[in-house]
């Protein structure tokens, strides 16, 4: 019988699942304004795209922090600590780019406007960047030592696999927002979308090659549980593969849906690789963060887990709720001035 930190482990799992499924084609959005849109009315319709599901796609992370800062405490002073500078870009990034897409129309200037597409775009890009930089060197193993203290160097931080593993994330939550402004706009702005995920697909397989052969030689994901781990990797292969079929025939809803998987399987690989781990130590094994000395006491599990069986249904009916209201597509004549 599954105990109740794993069970929290999976918890966790899959907010960062969902976390990366719905904020990842927010950010290939906010990136694709500046790489896709021809001037500043398409990029009025590229925001408007995602403007009523940002903030509530962000709930995940906060929700996925809140989850292992209530049930895996040392994991989260740990990791909170060690990646203290990082995660500070990441919130100063998120932050700058909420603030962009309220104040960006509120004065009616172009200069005004370029800023703040320049706050969208670099807060839209830095996150999935860094959140891959962090994630590979956590399956990389970090410095941590018997007091579950990180001691790390630069090197630690950025080397070339997690440089690899931030450049991978990035590209593919810009791929799935491609995808996505396929189903959310018209005209010649879908074709451009559509053949601009076109161009993609091959740089995606390329960084999921790559980073698939870093890992067989910087971490144990093909040792621990490969039996789960290798066909989990070629089920990501086949994914886009699928995706890259898709799209050549103008699917587009299925060409998302095997990017979303993609992504999905993907941060799978990487929880299961690391159970019953949260964080490897490369001092020593004995110093590894597991869901076993680093979560809190089996009382204050149980309580969390009724409430959140509570309310974990009213949160997600009112967001899929949300998604059905405004799943029309954004046209030219929808903006407002």
């Amino acid at each position: 019988m599954i105990e109740l930190n794993e069970l929290w482990f999976l918890l966790v799992a899959i907010l960062f699942i969902g976390f990366f499924f719905l904020e990842g084609f927010d950010f290939g959005v906010g990136i694709s304004t500046k790489l896709l849109a021809k001037n500043d009315t398409e990029r009025r319709i590229l925001i408007n795209t995602i403007g009523p599901f940002w903030d509530a796609n962000e709930v995940w992370l906060l929700t996925a922090g809140g989850a292992i800062f209530a049930a895996f405490p040392h994991w989260y002073a740990t990791m909170f600590s060690g990646y203290y500078i990082p995660f500070v870009f990441v919130l100063i990034a998120l932050i700058g780019r909420g603030v962009a897409f309220e104040f960006r129309g509120k004065v009616d200037s172009l200069k005004w406007a370029k800023t703040w597409d320049w706050v969208i775009f670099l807060g839209s890009l830095l996150p999935p960047f860094l959140f891959g930089v962090l994630f590979t060197s956590i399956l990389r193993g970090m410095p941590i030592d018997k007091n579950m203290n990180i001691t790390a160097s630069f090197s630690d931080y950025v080397n070339t696999y997690s440089v690899v593993g931030g450049v991978t994330v990035t590209l593919l939550c810009l791929l799935h927002g491609v995808l996505f402004l396929t189903l959310k706009t018209v005209g010649d702005l879908r074709s451009r979308a559509r053949a601009f995920a076109s161009k993609l697909i091959l740089p995606v397989l390329i960084s999921l090659i790559i980073f698939t052969v870093l890992s067989y030689f910087e971490t144990d994901l093909f040792t621990v549980r490969a039996h789960i781990t290798v066909p989990l990797i070629l089920c990501i292969v086949v994914a886009y593969v699928l995706a890259a079929f898709f799209i050549s025939k103008q699917r587009d809803g299925w060409s998302f849906a095997m990017t979303g998987l993609g992504i999905a399987l993907t941060i799978s690989t990487l929880f299961t690789a690391l159970f019953p781990r949260v964080m490897v130590s490369s001092i020593k094994n004995a110093y590894d963060l597991t869901v076993y000395n680093a979560s809190s006491g089996p009382y204050s599990l149980k309580v969390m887990t009724i409430v959140s069986c509570t309310l974990l249904p009213f949160v997600l009916g009112y967001q899929i709720w949300s998604y059905y209201v405004f799943r029309k597509r954004v046209d030219e004549k929808d903006l407002t001035y």
